[in-house]
């Protein structure tokens, strides 16, 4: 089932104009719950998990508050884009009280990228630095999301090299290394010591736990056909994560645009493991998220009328999945260059139907 016909069988739900003990609409049911979740005369009963399938529709008007819309490097009815430092512009955000349904985001991996910005993460001198940025992000991006939201995060993995600044003249090499790299460096002789993975992206989640977080998935994102690693005595690495996090038990989750239907015709949840090639040579940006690897993410965890908050934004792929599938987002990159490609893959979309306030 399309994900724009099971939208309009919630919408009246989401508005908040049919009450929770009403039966479904009849085009489509909203999650199909078990038996459990419904009374004998097949209408929901009134629990956490069934609250949680409709949540509110955050207002227009909120969305485009007129301080939101004067700081905005980019804005149309369904997008947001800010251009400037992330801490600063989530609490913008906040202090105006916008309320988001879903997170997907890319951050900057640990001494992959140079992005040239002054205030970059991913650059920190100790991965455990590098972690302790990230958490910092996201603990900011706790107020902004709702209580029946998801927070999806793509993390990969990477090697202490210890070994000094890359001076092999192998072009692809040259291509994917830049300068003194963190891991270039001695290191301490435990965490970080030559030939060791890190192991950032669980590091990660463990320190997310800690902070309060839920992780319901660690989803492993393959690779086919990825560039080889230079190695000989190690395998090569062709995957990465994209963990899932929530703040409470109960929070908005839809199998039905998502999931593959079983053999009896049910639908079931979609694999925790996603083949997905790789997004390659797309506009400057040079890890660009493939929009395959946002799917799961914004339509299994959006509702209708949603708002999609990626704090990393990069080249836009988040958002302009989001605006395809007639929902709303806010993106916001360190990087002008970023954020003038992302407007201008926005501006000319035009999302099936209207956006009515």
């Amino acid at each position: 089932m399309d994900y724009e016909r099971y939208s309009e069988g919630l919408i009246e739900y989401a508005l908040g104009s049919s009450p929770l003990g009403q039966p479904a609409p009849e085009t489509v049911p909203p999650i199909p719950p078990g038996r459990a979740s419904r009374a004998p005369a097949g209408k929901l009963k009134d629990t956490p998990a069934n609250r949680a399938l409709f949540p509110k529709v955050t207002p227009q008007e909120k969305f485009h508050a007129q301080s939101l819309l004067e700081d905005a490097y980019y804005s149309d009815d369904y997008s947001l884009l800010f251009h400037g430092d992330v801490s600063e512009k989530l609490r913008l955000l906040a202090n105006e009280g916008v309320k988001v349904d879903c997170i997907v985001t890319s951050p900057p991996f640990y001494g992959q990228r140079d992005y040239g910005v002054d205030g970059q993460i991913g650059l920190e001198p100790h991965p455990g630095d590098f972690i302790a940025s990230l958490v910092e992000v996201f603990e900011l991006c706790r107020p902004l999301l709702k209580d029946t939201g998801s927070l999806w995060v793509n993390l990969g993995d990477t090697y202490w090299s210890g070994k000094g600044a890359h001076k092999s003249a192998e072009s692809k090499q040259g291509a994917r290394r830049f300068g003194l790299r963190p891991q270039d460096l001695p290191g301490d002789g435990k965490w970080t010591r030559p030939k060791q993975l890190l192991l950032i992206p669980h590091r990660f989640a463990i320190a997310m736990q800690d902070a309060g977080w839920l992780i319901r998935n660690d989803n492993v994102w393959v690779k086919p056909n990825p560039i080889p690693d230079q190695q000989r005595d190690r395998c090569s690495v062709s995957h990465e994560y994209v963990f899932h996090m929530t703040k409470n038990r109960w929070y908005y989750y839809s199998q039905e645009p998502v999931g593959h239907k079983g053999k009896n015709g049910t639908v079931l949840p979609p694999l925790d493991t996603w083949v997905v090639p790789p997004s390659r040579g797309n506009g400057a940006h040079r890890a660009a998220f493939s929009e395959e690897l946002v799917r799961v993410p914004i339509l299994g965890s959006t509702p209708p009328r949603g708002i999609v908050l990626d704090p990393f934004l990069g080249s836009g792929t988040s958002a302009i999945f989001a605006k395809r599938h007639r929902l709303r987002s806010i993106g916001i990159d360190l990087n002008e260059g970023y954020c003038l490609e992302a407007a201008r893959a926005l501006a000319p979309l035009e999302p099936p139907g209207c956006l009515s306030t």
